[in-house]
């Protein structure tokens, strides 16, 4: 089809969704219908079917009720008045000189009152009493139906019986309100469509609401000729009359070709309803035209009603025994992950009840930039990219479910051989973290009653398809579609791993919190010692160099000697002791923030540190460094730090080189300490900024093993990160960022 038909075809269907069918402005010519005021109860309104009525008992408009046909409504004005809105009520039956015994109803809108008089029909039953025992036997029978398609099977035999129609169908809406034939009962007049399926257009949403309103509803012929609705003219200026409620109301031109198109004369149709929703209808039809007296329209009602709660009955059934089946799966895997600190890991070990629980051939869960796959799945970087998406376009929704990717999702076309339906729940509040299910793709034919892509004249009006006959689709790139029950499980098994997880953070958060307590008292501690012992050191020091002057002369070489050992132990003992009182300070100590010239500072702390290169030649090579926001001590003492040892592990190259540098990203200045020294083996990278940690012997180069412990705990009070690079023998790179945005960290 060109784009040019496409687009009138769109809007001869919006506008046949559009139509106003509830206010057709006229009645089916099989009775009578007054419109009244609900207080005073005079017709401004009517409309009726025999000119031979207006001339025996005159124009009803403008008359009070009681007054019209002759007074035959005068003993029901009670009941009348008494109709709730929004209700229907069948009052019983008035007799028409030289008309016949007509059956009265009155229907409550929420401005008017309508009163239908429908006519006789000759020779067919004429109570409800003679139709019990059919219903009976629908009764008796139904009860040993063991699944919905038998129910509806057997309420397609007796409501044929009932009517004696030529072909009773049982038509059942799915998601998306296309209709299925599932049961068909019919004497070979009119071809069978059992299985056929019929586009959600067929029956757009106002016909379906009008369906779920009123439960019965019957077009005797279709090609019968309406009688308009006649007003008083003191009403002429009024709103059209809502209509929904009415027997006799007329139906919309378009329905009626629809009927002749597939060769109906006449068609009931009675509304399955289940928990409140349009389930599907029963839908009779014969091939002339045949009208039903109301005693046995209501005897289909009774039975459509008698099938709607079996069918509920059913439905609640196999639901309540999914229910029990996920429900059993759902405590075996949450009882894994109770027992394991990585519910990931707990989940991969049972990873046939993780797919069972949504009856599905793979699972992925991702979570923190990890991603653990379980059956059949896309790869690991279309899960993450798949996560992604459904983040950006289905933002706080905790379930997300297609049965059809790749039609909101085009990348996923590519994917249909695993991923053609996907399940997804979200299972963290700050991270795109998700746990999905996937569905592979199932390739399958559907049977349309007629080509679903209705054709269109542009230059004619709107009409309905003409053809009925078996059009098949072969559809692709979908998977079996998701459950309720499906969903649910998916829900419940989110709702457990978000507690789980927030257990464990509990958990971790009272654990550090006892770890900071701990590491306070540690540091107190430390500063403690380390402030007691400074004073000794100093005085063994002090009182060894004075020893060796004063008895320089009495002392032999090897008591020089060990006097000499005292004093070095000692000074390097005091040190460690500095270096320790130091490190328990940056634990203890307020940030001072102020803005820092980080090029001056390097460059300052280079000039104070020339006596440790003195006679060496070392190119500096100190780039443009920016204004920070930081604590001005702290940020000294990681400069010190990282170019003293910079100075120190190049002290053997001949040519020593050491830069530094900085670059900026989206949130953090990153700088950098570069040398062309002795570097370090990467396997031993982890430990390079810990406590007392070295990666030299101490002969080879002097040290403590405190100073990038140090840097590390500066840097990450200001909230930054500290990492290093080396090769051995070829020299380190030591890197350090502050966030843009600074403030104390724990």
């Amino acid at each position: 089809m060109s784009n040019a038909t496409d687009a009138v075809n769109d809007l001869a269907l919006s506008a046949c969704a559009r139509e106003p069918i509830h206010t057709p402005g006229a009645i089916q010519p099989y009775g009578v219908l007054l419109v009244a005021d609900p207080h005073t109860l005079q017709v401004r309104e009517r409309a009726i079917s025999q000119d031979s009525l207006l001339q025996q008992f005159g124009d009803p408009l403008g008359q009070p009720l009681d007054a019209v046909l002759g007074g035959v409504l005068a003993p029901f004005l009670p009941q009348l008045r008494r109709t709730a809105v929004d209700s229907s009520v069948h009052v019983g039956a008035v007799h028409l000189d030289g008309h016949g015994r007509h059956q009265l109803l009155v229907h409550r809108s929420q401005h008017d009152l309508l009163v239908e008089l429908e006519s006789p029909v000759p020779g067919q039953p004429s109570s409800l009493e003679e139709l019990y025992p059919a219903i009976r036997r629908l009764m008796s029978e139904i009860e040993s139906a063991a699944t919905v398609p038998d129910l509806c099977q057997l309420a397609a035999q007796h409501m044929r019986a009932m009517t004696g129609f030529d072909r009773t169908l049982v038509y059942q809406f799915d998601s998306a309100w296309n209709g299925t034939v599932v049961a068909e009962d019919g004497n070979g007049v009119l071809p069978s469509y059992l299985d056929l399926r019929f586009p959600e257009s067929d029956i757009p949403a106002q016909a379906r609401e009008l369906y779920r309103r009123n439960r019965v509803r019957l077009i005797a012929d279709s090609d019968y000729t309406a009688v308009p609705l006649v007003r008083d003219p003191a009403a002429a200026d009024a709103a059209p009359t809502d209509l929904s409620l009415a027997v006799l109301r007329s139906v919309s031109p378009v329905h009626l070709q629809y009927m002749r198109n597939m060769g109906t004369g006449a068609s009931m149709s009675v509304s399955l309803i289940y928990e409140g929703r349009l389930w599907g209808l029963v839908s009779c039809h014969t091939a002339h035209a045949r009208r039903l007296p109301y005693p046995v329209r209501t005897a289909c009602e009774f039975m459509g009603q008698i099938l709607s709660l079996q069918i509920a009955l059913k439905e609640r059934g196999r639901v309540v025994e999914e229910r029990v089946i996920r429900r059993s799966l759902l405590v075996k895997l949450l009882a894994r992950m109770a027992g394991d600190e990585d519910f990931m890991a707990a989940l991969r070990q049972d990873h046939s009840s993780l797919l069972a629980l949504t009856e599905a051939a793979g699972a992925a869960i991702v979570h923190k930039g990890d991603c653990m796959r379980v059956g059949q799945c896309p790869a690991r970087e279309d899960i993450l990219r798949l996560a992604h998406w459904v983040a950006a376009e289905h933002p706080g929704e905790e379930v997300f479910h297609t049965d059809h990717l790749a039609g909101a999702w085009p990348s996923a076309a590519r994917l249909s051989d695993v991923a053609s339906g996907v399940l997804a729940v979200s299972i963290s509040q700050l991270h795109d973290s998700y746990l999905m299910w996937f569905r592979p793709e199932v390739v399958r034919t559907v049977r349309w009653g007629g080509d679903p892509r209705k054709s269109s004249d542009p230059g004619t009006a709107l009409s309905p398809r003409h053809s009925f006959e078996a059009w098949k689709e072969t559809v692709q790139q979908r998977s079996l579609p998701w459950t309720d029950a499906d969903a649910d499980a998916a829900h419940e098994m989110r709702t457990a791993i978000v507690d789980i997880v927030l257990r464990k953070a509990e958990e971790m958060a009272e654990l550090n919190e006892q770890l900071v307590r701990s590491n306070k008292e540690l540091e107190a501690f430390s500063y403690s010692v380390s402030h007691d012992l400074r004073a000794p050191f100093r005085h063994i020091v002090g009182y060894s160099e004075l020893l060796g002057s004063s008895a320089a002369e009495r002392l032999s070489e090897n008591e020089r000697r060990f006097l000499d050992t005292i004093v070095e132990s000692a000074k390097s003992a005091g040190t460690l002791v500095d270096d320790l009182l130091s490190f328990s300070q940056m634990g203890r100590s307020t940030l001072g923030r102020m803005h820092i010239d980080m090029g001056a500072l390097a460059q300052d702390v280079r000039r104070t540190l020339a006596l440790d290169y003195a006679g060496r030649s070392i190119d500096w090579r100190i780039g443009p460094l920016p204004v920070v926001e930081a604590d001005p001590t702290m940020l000294r003492l990681v400069w010190q730090n990282l170019l003293s040892n910079a100075v120190k592990f190049t002290r053997d190259v001949t040519d020593a080189v050491i830069e530094v540098g900085h670059q900026r990203s989206a949130s953090e200045d990153i700088f950098h300490v570069r040398d062309n020294g002795c570097g370090f083996d990467m396997r031993y990278v982890d430990k390079l900024f810990g406590v007392f940690q070295r990666l030299h012997h101490e002969d080879e180069f002097e040290g403590t093993g405190i100073g990038l412990a140090n840097v590390r705990r500066i840097i990450g009070r200001h909230g930054g990160r500290t990492w290093a690079e080396g090769t051995l023998g070829e020299g380190a790179t030591l890197y350090f960022t502050l966030p843009l945005s600074t403030g104390e960290h724990p």
